[in-house]
């Protein structure tokens, strides 16, 4: 069985017509999936009892793919934390952060990761399977829910790594983006794709030609501290990665979005800045810095806020385009694969 939301349309209508049902019932189907954000089958209140008992026996709905069992609330920031069990027993994350003028959503691709970046608690436990399409979607749908709308923005920033699931991940944003009646018809450029920096993935990325934002996690501006921090480096050395992120540059004309989480006294001096400057120097792109969520696994602190705002100052200074994140997370552990790693060994 997989998630109804990995379902085709095709599919859906087949097993329609074999039930001798007419047309209108997928449409039916359809606006419960997409409109209505609908739970379970039982929701399904105006489509024939039977007709939901053949959907059940082939497909997971929403409950039975991602079943809430936690969700974290930051009253401050309003930040939502959802912890979800999939079919299987793996637990994912899924984030919900407002602002004044926008809902963002940060949604998994991968229980697990393989990626072992230090300071990320999403591979801590290490990395047990990809999601299939319905299990990414769906986060979005929970979301949703917890809404009463559908969200603006679209981050792949959760647990696991999008291109090493790639057509899974790619699947999922491309429905984000369709509709309707099929989809949640979010803009292309409202969902971000982010990677540790898998170079063939960029590669393909590029090639596909998708209005989808990219963002590379960067973190360091060397390959002796990026090796240190993202073992990720050491199959795909920080040159080829900048080289490949110029071809994408200049095959798609997009602007290129760097994380650099921000970690005292190992990335954040003067001598880290001038280094990012020289990798960055005319490259269409920014920087978004994010001082450290610290985990109880990592002995790495957090830097002053003084030592953020005058590292970004400086870049930009330099004329590269910066933002500094504020924090909306910390109080639900909101830092990825967080909540999911103090969970594990409970369940």
């Amino acid at each position: 069985m997989k998630s109804i939301y990995s379902a085709t349309q095709d599919e859906l209508l087949e097993l329609t017509l074999s039930l001798g049902e007419k047309k209108f019932r997928l449409t039916q189907l359809n606006e419960w999936l997409f409109k209505r954000f609908a739970y379970s089958w039982e929701d399904m209140n105006n489509i024939p009892a039977a007709y939901r008992a053949a959907l059940a026996e082939r497909y997971y709905s929403l409950k039975e793919t991602l079943e809430i069992i936690e969700v974290a609330k930051d009253p401050a920031t309003k930040t939502k934390k959802l912890l979800s069990r999939l079919h299987d027993g793996e637990l994912i994350e899924t984030v919900i952060i407002p602002s004044k003028t926008r809902n963002t959503i940060c949604i998994s691709s991968q229980a697990g990761c393989a990626c072992g970046c230090v300071f990320c608690a999403s591979g801590m436990n290490g990395w047990t399977r990809n999601l299939e399409l319905g299990e990414i979607f769906g986060q979005v749908i929970l979301a949703a829910r917890e809404l009463g709308e559908k969200p603006d923005n679209i981050v792949f920033m959760g647990v696991g790594e999008p291109f090493n699931n790639y057509d899974n991940a790619i699947g999922a944003a491309k429905l984000l983006n369709s509709g309707p009646p099929v989809g949640l018809g979010i803009g292309a450029r409202k969902i971000t794709i982010s990677t540790c920096g898998i170079v063939p993935g960029i590669k393909r990325f590029a090639e596909e030609g998708f209005q989808f934002e990219l963002s590379v996690s960067l973190h360091a501006p060397n390959n002796m501290l990026r090796d240190q921090i993202m073992p990720i480096n050491k199959r795909w050395k920080i040159d080829e990665l900048m080289a490949t992120c110029r071809e994408y540059e200049e095959k798609t004309n997009r602007i290129i979005t760097f994380e650099y989480t921000l970690v005292d006294g190992v990335n954040n001096t003067r001598k880290h800045a001038d280094e990012l400057i020289a990798r960055l120097r005319g490259l269409k792109c920014k920087v978004n810095l994010i001082p450290l969520s610290p985990v109880p696994e990592y002995p790495g602190k957090t830097p002053s806020e003084q030592n953020c705002e005058q590292f970004g100052a400086y870049l930009l200074s330099h004329g590269i385009n910066t933002t500094l994140r504020r924090s909306k997370g910390k109080s639900v552990n909101g830092a990825c694969g967080q909540l999911r790693r103090q969970a594990a060994p409970k369940e």
